[in-house]
């Protein structure tokens, strides 16, 4: 098992200075960034290290001796808000035959059933290193596989939980834990069976009693709440989970209207669409974020926008299961912060993802120029760092966070590309250069500490064959 070398993470000391006892300044220089609308040159961004912010940024300066020079285009870092780590396993899988839904839900479910604290540790830091390759720094871990097979409880009962926080120390990036409460394997509450056993906490007072148990380490995580969906939370207890989550001023998310067949099912058994059950059960509002939202009437778009919910999209998932492309401008428009996601990890980049925001509308729509680049851009930091209760973070700018993201722009891909017009050229391939909380993650292209294909292979392997 790999763990972190902190001599390989540490600031080069050549860009570092004393400004005053015990604070440590460093100077990067960067070619172009972002800031904050469009891309600006020569942005020299100091980072106060023991804090672990930004305390300047300012355009249009030489480069000083002490700094490191960033070519290309400067970013802040990005936010991946919906991830399942164990369906990193499951890329290139579920393809057989014509690769339909029924092949990948079998193939997720026999990976969830061998997996355990130890052999998701190594698998979702893998998968998180690869995202920290692909320029994020922060990521939204849905959290819903909690015990053991049968759904016998570990002696620690949030064995799991534990793995994956320690899995993103590892990897070097922060994470929000959403610990998931899912129940029930249908809106009318047939119970769950098989590989599902290991989701299930009984009844939404017993996950809030396990979840609230569970105090990650280090400030590098945080813990909120979801509901997995109105099919696997029971009406008159998705008050339990939305209160656990206001209480503590913690994100709470869910999986809403993604499919057809979850609409229609909620309405024949409760007379109203996920949305509208959602709302009378006081969990939609300003901290919650509704991933994917799909399949939304007018009705549950105002519902969403009115209450000032975000959406997290995850087009690439959304484009792998066939589950359609959703009413993107128009939720932006209603008043829904929008975000991005990777989902299932059938790809692991934000830029595809964002891209996706306005090529996947071109495509419903018929018609070009729905969201502007700083939309898009917006969509993969700031609006994704503060759905996962990270409000700091997501900018260039003195006080935020200090994550920036370096892309290339003399790649084969990025040659020849204005700055501007990145979102429709780069790839997560592009990324050179990778800031957490003012800590080199990735540097040249290359992970600090870890053999990321190498772990990527072997974690993957341990729970496929």
């Amino acid at each position: 098992m790999s763990t972190p070398d902190p001599s390989r993470t540490a600031p080069d000391p050549s860009t570092s200075v004393l400004d005053r006892p015990g604070r440590v300044r460093t100077r990067y220089h960067a070619e172009y960034a972002w800031l904050p609308d469009r891309p600006e040159p020569d942005a020299d961004v100091l980072i106060e290290l023991t804090g672990l912010r930004f305390t300047a940024v300012t355009p249009g300066v030489a480069a000083p001796p002490d700094a490191r020079r960033l070519p290309g285009l400067t970013l802040p870092g990005l936010a991946n808000v919906h991830s399942h780590a164990f369906h990193r396993a499951l890329r290139g899988r579920g393809q057989g035959g014509r690769g339909d839904f029924w092949d990948w839900r079998r193939t997720m479910y026999a990976v969830a059933a061998r997996l355990d604290p130890e052999s998701y540790l190594a698998l979702a830091r893998a998968a998180y290193a690869e995202m920290a390759l692909a320029g994020i720094t922060c990521v939204g871990e849905f959290h819903y596989l909690h015990h053991g097979p049968g759904g016998v409880r570990y002696a620690d009962p949030n064995a799991m939980s534990a793995a994956l926080v320690e899995a993103a120390v590892q990897a070097g990036i922060r994470l929000t834990l959403l610990d998931t409460c899912y129940l029930t394997a249908s809106v009318a509450g047939e119970p769950l069976t098989g590989p599902q056993l290991r989701f299930g906490d009984g009844d939404a007072v017993r996950w809030a009693e396990r979840a609230a148990a569970f105090v990650p380490a280090g400030p590098h995580a945080r813990v909120g709440a979801a509901i997995h969906s109105v099919r696997a939370v029971p009406a008159d207890q998705l008050a339990e989970v939305a209160g656990w989550a206001a209480r503590r001023g913690a994100p709470l998310h869910v999986h809403l209207s993604e499919q057809p067949a979850e609409n229609d099912a909620c309405l024949a058994y409760h007379g109203t669409t996920p949305a509208g059950l959602l709302a009378g059960a006081g969990a939609l509002g300003p901290g919650t974020t509704a991933v994917h939202a799909t399949h939304l009437t007018g009705a549950d778009r105002k519902l969403l926008g009115g209450s000032g919910t975000g959406v997290c999209l995850c087009p690439t998932t959304e484009r792998d299961l066939a589950d359609g492309i959703g009413p993107a401008r128009e939720l932006a428009d209603g008043g829904s912060p929008v975000s991005l996601g990777s989902d299932s990890h059938a790809v692991v980049d934000l830029f595809e993802e964002a891209r996706a925001m306005e090529l996947d509308a071109r495509l419903a729509t018929l018609a070009r120029g729905h969201f502007a680049p700083a939309e898009l851009l917006r969509a993969a930091t700031a609006a994704g760092h503060a759905a996962l209760g990270w409000p700091d973070a997501g900018r260039l700018a003195p006080g935020a966070r200090a994550d920036l993201v370096t892309v290339r722009l003399d790649s084969a891909r990025t040659a020849g590309v204005p700055p501007a017009g990145l979102f429709f050229a780069a790839g997560a391939a592009d990324v050179t250069d990778v800031l957490v909380d003012g800590r080199e993650v990735v540097r040249d292209g290359r992970h600090g500490t870890l053999d990321v294909p190498a772990e990527l292979t072997a974690a993957i392997r341990a729970v496929t064959t």
